[in-house]
């Protein structure tokens, strides 16, 4: 009898770990496929297939897409998170804090290239993806802060940080015409800054 009471929580936090385990490799397997092949070429079979289970098993843990989108988007950044715009705000000369930024920016698009290459050309305006665009907006208020700028201009000045903060941006200058990074920031901090009107 007392093996009986002693054993059924055992088995029953046995069974639990077992979940959890399973849940963690279909995660794991997801994202592995979402950075080789990207999400939109990533089915369930193959989700299953690399995670070791069988399709019942993603389903009963993943009733629908849009819970192991956020699943995976949850523990990649979790494991790689982007810079925190916080982190700028100290720095007080605008020219400065921008250049902080690109490059802070453009490392983490260089280290997590093989993700957002493919998730944003899949799934660039999924529900998913709703924190990691708030994420960069936030990061554009932190820039545009520091510049005496209003007006039309503020809002010129807006669009530029964005489009340099932009993971396209980067991949464009790198892949595309071959700049490092440092080529990159300097490039970008030219063009994003303000100019005198011409008298």
């Amino acid at each position: 009898m007392y093996h009986h009471f002693v054993s059924r929580p055992y088995t029953l936090k046995r069974r639990a770990e077992r979940q959890n385990e399973t849940r963690q490799r279909i995660v794991d397997a997801a994202i592995e496929l979402h950075q080789t092949i990207g999400p939109a070429a990533t089915t369930i079979s193959e989700i299953a297939e690399r995670a070791g289970v069988g399709r019942v098993t993603v389903y009963r843990h993943f009733p629908d897409e849009l819970t192991l989108a956020q699943a995976c988007s949850g523990q990649y950044l979790a494991h790689n998170p982007p810079p925190d715009p916080e982190r700028w705000r100290p720095i007080a000369g605008a020219e400065e804090r921008l250049r902080t930024a690109l490059r802070e920016t453009y490392a983490y698009h260089r280290a997590t290239q093989a993700m957002f290459s493919h998730v944003l050309a899949d799934a660039r305006d999924h529900p998913v993806m709703a924190p990691y665009h708030r994420h960069w907006r936030r990061a554009v208020d932190v820039l545009v802060e520091p510049w005496p700028t209003r007006g039309r201009k503020r809002t010129s000045l807006r669009a530029a940080i964005a489009l340099a903060l932009s993971f396209d941006t980067w991949r464009t200058l790198s892949h595309e015409h071959g700049l490092t990074d440092p080529q990159a920031v300097e490039l970008m901090l030219r063009l994003a800054q303000p100019r005198n009107p011409e008298r």
